[in-house]
């Protein structure tokens, strides 16, 4: 048997009387779509070179699952069901793990926001998630990926990259560098916002990309999902992965930078859902940080892509020579446009 046929089988499930079907859309765990005559499922094999300890996530999962059906039953919660021996995830090997998750009839999910209203439902899910659990003891959740948003760090391994020996990439690099330096000031503020009590630990997503809800029929929103990345945080991260992945037209792997741009009224959509969530949960100083959340998330992956592309494309790897170069480009100029278009955005939300 396979370790699929054996994860499938710690769940009273015969590979052997089921169609399977390979789902590539996801960037990180490997998916399949499961179905007998009677149930249609998700199974994910967890990757556990990014996520270390994948006990973290079935626990931090299992708690919130608990306190939503104590406190909020109605909320659509699509957690991985127990296996027959009641077990949060299946253990094949020693280090493969895998979840089952049942999948919600009648939805969809999407790769590409290409409508503002997208955008609104979207943001008005993330929001709600946070809501519902603002009463959650936050501490008791472990960090899945530690120093996942951590920009302070991330930084800091931008400055170590530039000690590079590829002097090529390094020179090539250097109206780059440069920029990031200039703006530094993004990190200032991160760290400032560490220190200041006006800014909530709450229970965050981390991964806010517009494949991680569920749709209805109707196009509204159902449900978040994909909630490996689920751990303590600011709302900056949520917010800010929004604005990162939903503003513009295109997306990061895009080398035309002329076709990068910040859609507003996407910009609008995001605050007016995020905000029919959070408007009583968040403080006037938080919403007053609101349009530095896309300056922060889009600053951090900028440098991260920039720090690999000089480390030699170690982490994020390359399908092309300079794939990574082209990212930290792109990142640097949807950076550029937020701020051209800050004051038009602000009087959007005031």
């Amino acid at each position: 048997m396979t370790a699929k046929d054996q994860a499938l089988a710690a769940y009273n499930l015969n590979s052997s009387q089921l169609d399977i079907e390979k789902i590539h859309d996801g960037l990180i765990n490997s998916t399949w779509c499961v179905r007998n005559s009677s149930h249609s499922y998700i199974l994910q094999k967890v990757n556990h070179q990014v996520f270390k300890n994948p006990e973290r996530i079935a626990s931090n999962i299992s708690l919130i699952a608990a306190y939503l059906l104590e406190h909020h039953p109605e909320y659509l919660f699509v957690a991985p069901l127990k296996t027959k021996s009641n077990e949060e995830m299946v253990k094949i090997n020693g280090n493969e793990y895998f979840r089952l998750i049942p999948f919600v009839e009648g939805s969809f999910s999407i790769n590409t926001v290409e409508k503002p209203e997208q955008a609104f439902e979207a943001a008005s899910k993330f929001g709600e998630f946070t809501r519902i659990l603002s009463d959650f003891p936050v501490e008791k959740l472990e960090a899945t990926i530690p120093d996942f948003h951590n920009l302070s760090l991330r930084y800091r391994q931008f400055k170590e990259a530039l000690k590079t020996e590829n002097k090529a990439r390094l020179k090539q690099s250097s109206e780059l560098i440069q920029f990031m330096e200039d703006h530094k000031n993004v990190v200032d503020i991160y760290e400032n916002i560490l220190e200041n009590p006006s800014f909530k630990l709450r229970v965050t997503h981390h991964d806010t990309k517009i494949s991680n809800v569920l749709f209805n029929e109707e196009n509204k929103g159902l449900c978040v999902i994909d909630l490996d990345t689920v751990m303590p945080g600011y709302f900056i991260s949520d917010v800010g992965d929004m604005m990162r992945t939903y503003l513009s037209p295109v997306n990061e792997e895009e080398s035309d930078f002329s076709k990068i741009d910040i859609r507003e009224e996407y910009f609008k959509s995001i605050w007016d859902g995020y905000i029919s969530q959070m408007k009583d949960e968040l403080n006037e100083e938080e919403k007053s940080h609101f349009i530095y959340a896309g300056k922060f998330m889009i600053y951090m992956q900028a440098i991260r892509f920039l720090a690999d592309y000089l480390n030699n494309d170690i982490y994020y790897g390359s399908k092309y020579e300079g794939q990574n170069f082209v990212r930290a480009g792109n990142q640097m100029t949807l950076f550029k446009k937020l701020i051209e278009k800050e004051n038009i955005l602000k009087s959007m939300i005031l």
